[in-house]
This record gives structure tokens, C-alpha cells and sequence, in this order.
């Protein structure tokens, strides 16, 4: 296979999910509300699934067990996670959120061992585990004291990769493998991450505010590429190249967060961000080489089925 099958619409892939952090970033900082920030990005990606499978007459699920599933999918996948990341970029930079990101495996590697029958703990996965949680202290700077800011925001995106974690286990047991194509369960997923939203954001952050057009823009770009374009990108990769070069993505989108930050919203890159996030993707790189000749490994499984790309 030569790579110019492949390699452009990987590096497009990574660019728009490395790019979401940014967007998020404007959007909050234009004071949309953390709740409506991740309504919207729901609801713009809803419209374009739903479009997706319109145009290809795909159906939706029917049946009730695997609604129930996608609200739970939802819940953990994209609804919760979506604010607790907006929640942090208040406090924190596009850049430190992208590089916390890349703690998803690492947290997919708990949450498997805890919930899915067969995943069994090897040293080689201790030690990544041990390797990535250093690069998270290394990441935050625990040497220079904590400031109150910095450390609430990246909690808030380290609680959200927790929820990513939990997801991708919860859909690798219960999720992944019901009936339907990867644009049908995709949208219904989506779709009911909005209403969730839908049915809290009012109560819990008031009516929506206008934040101008470069929020909106970025907003509605957030929605339709980041949850859109992107899906179709992913399943594209997938097919010509295979899972596991679809599932390197994964290490590819914080360096894209980390040049868009320090480029385009001129946020300030320490040494120990760049030190810190090489130890965490060094972390999920041992984990995943632990699992090797296994099949795809926690972190690239449900990218590879294209069943839960929203999670950016």
C-alpha cells in the first residue's frame, strides 16, 4: 500500500481534531457557556450525521436496547466529557488541554480492566500506566507549586478523559457490536448527547447568548467538521490503511493542539509540556505494544470500528 493512499486524510483527520481545542477555547472565551459549548458542537454534529445517513439511506436503530445503550454512550462519551473539557479550557490553554487529552488510553486501560471480561493487567501495562501518570504530574509542573487555576481546569479535562475511558469501555461491551451501520449508531449516539444536553443546558447556564461571529463560526465548525467531516475522514483511513494506522491518530492530535495554540492563540509552550506529554504518549505506547498480535488495543479499538469517533 503506498502511503499517499492514506497519509493526507490522516494528517487532515489529526488537524481537525487537534484544531477542536482551539475552537473550544475561542467559544468559551467569548463567554459561551461551558453547557451551551458542548450543545452546540452536539447539535451541529447530529445534523451533519443525520444528513450522512440521509444521503446514504441508512437507517436508524430501531430497537429500544440499543437507544438505551447510546444514551449511556452519550452520557459518557460526549455530553458529560463536552462540558467538564469546555469547563477546563476557562482556566487552562487549548495547548495543556490537547496535551491532557492524550491521557484517553490510559484511562480506557483502567476502565477495560475493570469492566470487560478477558482484559487481564501485564507489566508492561503497569509500567505505561506509571509512565503516563508521571507525565501528567511532569505536564501540571508539581515542582513549581500549584496554581489555583491551572490545577481546577486541568482536572476538569483529566475528569473528562475519565469519562472518555469509561466510555470506550461501556461501548466495547455493550455498544459497538448492535446492529446497524457505523453512521446510524454514530448518529443516534449523537443525537442523544443532544437531547441530554438539550433537556439540562437551560436550567443549568440559562438561555444562549450571540458571542459574535468568529465563536460561531468556530462553533459551528466544531459541530459539523470536528463531528461531522471527520467521521467520514476516520472510516476513510480505516478502509485503505486499517485500524491500527487509523487508531495513531490518537498521538498525533496533541501535537496539532499544542502548534495551533502556541501559533494562532499565541499560548506559551514550557519545556515540561512538551517533556510531560512525550512521557504520556510514551506511556500509551507501552501499554498498546503490551497488547500486540491481541487485535486492536484500548484507545484504537473503537476508532477502528468507527463507532465512537465523536470524543474530541
Amino acid at each position: 500500500m503506498r502511503t499517499s493512499h492514506w497519509l493526507p486524510g490522516f494528517l487532515t483527520l489529526s488537524a481537525i481534531w487537534g484544531s477542536s481545542f482551539a475552537l473550544i477555547k475561542i467559544a468559551v472565551d467569548a463567554g459561551v457557556a461551558p453547557m451551551w459549548v458542548a450543545l452546540w458542537r452536539c447539535l451541529f454534529g447530529a445534523l451533519a450525521l443525520f444528513a450522512i445517513c440521509w444521503a446514504r439511506r441508512l437507517p436508524l436503530p430501531r430497537d429500544r436496547a440499543t437507544w438505551g445503550h447510546a444514551l449511556v454512550v452519550a452520557a459518557l462519551l460526549n455530553a458529560v466529557p463536552f462540558v467538564l473539557l469546555a469547563h477546563g479550557e476557562t482556566q487552562v490553554s487549548s495547548l495543556l488541554a490537547g496535551v491532557l487529552n492524550a491521557t484517553t488510553p490510559l484511562n480506557t486501560l483502567i476502565f477495560a480492566l475493570l469492566l470487560v471480561p478477558g482484559e487481564r493487567p501485564t507489566g508492561r501495562r503497569l509500567l505505561g500506566l506509571l509512565v503516563g501518570f508521571a507525565g501528567v504530574l511532569v505536564v501540571l509542573g508539581v515542582w513549581n507549586g500549584f496554581d489555583g487555576g491551572s490545577v481546577t481546569g486541568s482536572v476538569f479535562c483529566l475528569l473528562a478523559t475519565a469519562c472518555y475511558g469509561a466510555g470506550f469501555a461501556y461501548t466495547r461491551r455493550f455498544f459497538s457490536g448492535r446492529a446497524g451501520s457505523a453512521a446510524s449508531l454514530s448518529a443516534a449516539q449523537i443525537g442523544c448527547a443532544t437531547l441530554e444536553l438539550t433537556l439540562v443546558a437551560p436550567f443549568a447556564a440559562g438561555p444562549p447568548v450571540w458571542p459574535g461571529l468568529p465563536a460561531a463560526a468556530g462553533l459551528l465548525a466544531l459541530g459539523v467538521i470536528g463531528t461531522g467531516v471527520a467521521y467520514i475522514l476516520n472510516l476513510r483511513v480505516i478502509q485503505v490503511a486499517g485500524p491500527t494506522v487509523a487508531a495513531a491518530v490518537t498521538y498525533v492530535t496533541p501535537l496539532w493542539s499544542t502548534l495551533i495554540g502556541a501559533l494562532l492563540l499565541a499560548e506559551p509552550l514550557g519545556p515540561h509540556t512538551v517533556a510531560g506529554g512525550l512521557l504520556v504518549i510514551g506511556g500509551v505506547l507501552l501499554i498498546n505494544r503490551s497488547a500486540a498480535g491481541r487485535g486492536p488495543t484500548w484507545g484504537q479499538s473503537e476508532t477502528a470500528t468507527g463507532r465512537t469517533w465523536a470524543t474530541r
